[in-house]
Formats: C-alpha cells, structure tokens, sequence
C-alpha cells in the first residue's frame, strides 16, 4: 500500500479546514479584540473547527476505530463551544470575556499542538506516539507558560 497524504476525501476535507482553522485561529489571536474583523475571523475559526472536528470523528484509519485523537476532538470541540457561548450571550458582562478568551485561547494552542504533532509524526524512523507526546508536550507548556504569565496584564485591561 503507498502512503499519501491525504488518501479519502474527508482526509481532504479535515485538511482544507485545518488550514483555515490554523490561519483563522492565529489572526483572530493576533488581531485586537472585540472589532468587527476580530468578530468575523472569530466565527470563522469556530465554523473551521466545527467542521475539522467533525471531520476528525470520521477518521478511523489509525487506529481502526475509535481511538485517542477522536477523545482530542471531542475535548477541542468542547473548547470552542465553551468559548463561543460567553461570547455570544455575554453575561454577566465582567466574567465573560474572561472565559471567552480562555477557552479560545487554548482551543487554538491545541491546534498548534496537532499541527506540530502531524509534522513531526511525518518525520522517518521517529516513534509515532513519542513525536506527538513531545510536539504536543512542548507546546502546551510554552503555552500554559505564556498564559500564565500574561493573565494578570489581560485581567487589568478588562478592569
């Protein structure tokens, strides 16, 4: 059997929204809060993920059913629902940008993780799990590291 990329079309399907997820999630991080642009991107970052992990749940050929990485989309689409409602409904209005801006936050970082992951299990003779372990490993850490330290700037600006 040859090895391609992408070899069913939801493999293709997951992959064009995982690039726009990627695109979308970076420039809605990037770009200042709360603007019309910032609104825009926003959805489409969420309508990306939404269909990347619903794709990823129609994925089963790693492991012939069910495995780790359907739990992975199940916890990122809990994290984009989660962030998506306090925006949407905004009560109570001191908390819910906090949360909205959280659970998004760490809804792209865990895209950064699988993107980093997919890399890296691409490299030959490296051990598959060992890859997304470190990939994924190292990106949440510099993440959480981030977060924790420019959380208290964030909490001031919305004072």
């Amino acid at each position: 059997m040859e090895n391609y990329f992408i070899e069913y079309p939801v493999g293709a399907f997951h992959f064009a929204f995982a690039i726009i997820a990627l695109l979308s999630g970076t420039s809605v991080l990037s770009f200042k809060k709360g603007t019309s642009l910032h609104k825009k991107i926003g959805y489409v970052y969420a309508l990306s993920m939404l269909l990347l992990n619903v794709s990823a749940l129609m994925i089963y050929r790693l492991f012939d059913g069910f495995g780790i990485f359907h739990y992975a989309a199940i916890l990122s689409l809990a994290t984009v629902i989660g962030g998506m409602v306090p925006a949407l409904l905004r009560r109570p209005i001191k908390s819910w940008f906090y949360l909205h801006f959280s659970l998004m936050y760490w809804s792209v970082m865990g895209l950064y993780a699988a993107f980093a992951s997919e890399i890296l299990t691409r490299v030959p003779e490296t051990p598959f799990f060992g890859m997304v372990g470190i990939a994924s490993g190292i990106i949440m850490l510099a993440a959480g590291l981030y977060f924790y330290k420019a959380k208290q700037r964030w909490k001031k600006h919305l004072s």
